[in-house]
């Protein structure tokens, strides 16, 4: 049952339903590709050795999730603009801020490209299946006060339009010694589901043995929100589907995917995608998601 946050007006709660079961094919799980790195890392995920040449032109992202349905596309709203056009069964979720990795700040923050106003204005305007908004907080960063004070106006702009959000939740600055940790991962989904998001987008602890610890701490906290993996650096495949499969088996509610997923050719990124479905959406196991 998808329970509807009392911040979502009365004439808005149906468009909030339908982009939730949108965002999580009928609230069975959450399958994201992430393809808003061209800012984030600039051309070195999508161009270089082992990557496909596919992925040199950002319409790539859209073919991939073109021909799988259910996904939702996460990026931003200016290459939306330039390519949605043509696949406007596409779930998109617009990113709302980015920065590159260019200054090396020891205290990350990240400006908004777009507002929530901008998003619905250009929903209305082209009939784009747009289903929500993303934005990342940098938690411990010295402007963490200044991105958590915009990441609750975004929910309750966003939940008044009727849209669904995901936070980016990454602990990062010279204030934290261990991104990783076990607890403090776990409060930072404490601090999502505080803020109200949907979904929280995070990166799990980097060994896999930690990850049923990070799970039973967070679950409960988060409350009403939903956790999904990072993807990461790109892995072995088999190993790829492996971690995933644990963190859904353990209470996850769904993975991004980005490298792992948009750096193969189209052909193989389209049945890699489906496999990921397979383990997110449809439950299955790893073996039987493989031979999908």
């Amino acid at each position: 049952m998808i329970k509807i946050p009392l911040d979502v007006p009365y004439d808005k709660k149906e468009d909030y339903l339908l982009n939730y079961r949108l965002a999580t094919y009928e609230n069975r799980g959450m399958f994201v590709l992430a393809g808003d790195q061209r800012i984030e890392h600039l051309n070195k995920d999508f161009y270089g050795k082992d990557i496909s040449r596919d992925d040199a032109t950002p319409e790539h992202l859209f073919k991939i999730a073109d021909q799988t349905v259910g996904i939702v596309l996460a990026t931003q709203l200016g290459i939306i603009a330039g390519f949605a056009g043509g696949y406007r069964t596409v779930n998109f979720l617009v990113k709302l801020n980015s920065k590159t990795n260019l200054v090396k700040d020891k205290d990350p923050r990240s400006e908004l490209l777009n507002t929530v106003s901008d998003v619905v204005a250009f929903q209305q305007a082209t009939g784009l299946k747009i289903i929500g908004v993303g934005y990342t907080i940098y938690l411990g960063s010295e402007y963490e006060p200044k991105m958590l004070k915009t990441a609750s106006e975004i929910i309750r702009q966003a939940h008044t339009s009727g849209l669904v959000v995901v936070l980016w939740i990454y602990p990062r600055g010279k204030a934290i010694k261990n991104p990783r940790e076990v607890g403090l991962l776990a409060g930072a989904c404490a601090v999502g589901g505080s803020l109200g998001a949907d979904f929280i987008k995070i990166e799990f602890p980097e060994k896999n043995k930690d990850t049923e610890k990070f799970l039973q701490q967070a679950l409960p906290t988060a409350g009403r929100c939903k956790i999904i993996s990072a993807g990461g650096e790109a892995i072995k495949p088999k190993k790829y589907l492996k971690k995933i499969a644990k963190q859904i088996e353990l209470g996850a509610f769904g993975v991004a995917c980005g490298r792992n997923l948009h750096q193969k050719s189209l052909s193989n990124a389209v049945q890699f995608a489906k496999t990921i479905k397979a383990i997110v959406i449809e439950k299955k196991s790893l073996k039987d998601a493989i031979s999908t």
